[in-house]
């Protein structure tokens, strides 16, 4: 009697079994089927970022190389550089933007070389890091022809004990205090670039100079 009980228990089971295999088997296979089609998709997408930072790379490193070659064309690389930013992700796109923008500057398209770093400042999808570097660059850059006060203003929050860019953003400040006739302010910009020990040497030495200049 017991193996008859058991008999007829296995196969209660077994048929069980096949019902739940009709009923959700098709909705197990999809479930596996787009499990392994977003396995997939995603190695694929890493494997076409990977590819497209390594054609970036190349493309930058080899620009920059030509950009750096005697006698080379200095505005066909800032076109050059700004074509990679299209394409490039988002590390080299940065690069490839101030790259373009100091090309720019240097032979003497000022006014596209600033609404480039102002562009770049403004980008909420760029690091800010390099959003505060666009604007110290935009500040410099722009001293001849804009605001000085307003200039001197915006680099106020990038002057700022512990920013990245405080000593440069600080020159910035003293050079827009002496246009706008404020040797008193510029002398105290400089003299804060002279006593903060993170300043770089090369930018301690322009301010030591500019110090002397004005007599102090």
């Amino acid at each position: 009697m017991p193996d008859l009980i058991d008999e007829v228990d296995e196969e209660l089971r077994a048929e069980r079994a096949k019902k739940l295999a009709q009923r959700y088997g098709g909705l197990a296979t999809g479930v596996l089927l787009l499990a392994i089609a977003g396995v997939g998709g995603w190695e694929g997408w890493r494997w076409y970022e990977g590819r497209q930072a390594g054609q970036a790379s190349q493309s930058f490193l080899a620009a920059s190389r030509d950009a750096a070659a005697e006698g080379a064309d200095l505005r066909a690389s800032a076109e050059r550089f700004a074509g990679i930013a299209q394409g490039a992700p988002a590390g080299y796109r940065t690069l490839a933007r101030l790259r373009a923008a100091a090309l720019l500057a240097e032979t003497g398209q000022l006014d596209a070389a600033l609404a480039a770093w102002e562009a770049l400042a403004r980008d909420q999808e760029t690091d800010q890091l390099y959003r505060d570097l666009a604007t110290v660059l935009w500040g410099l850059h722009a001293l001849d022809q804009g605001d000085a006060a307003m200039i001197e203003a915006r680099m106020g929050p990038l002057a700022a004990p512990g920013a990245p860019w405080r000593a440069s953003a600080q020159e910035v400040q003293a050079l827009a205090a002496l246009k706008r006739g404020d040797a008193d302010q510029a002398r105290r910009a400089l003299q804060a670039i002279m006593a903060d020990a993170a300043t770089p040497q090369a930018l301690r030495d322009r301010a030591g100079r500019l110090l002397q200049g004005l007599g102090s």
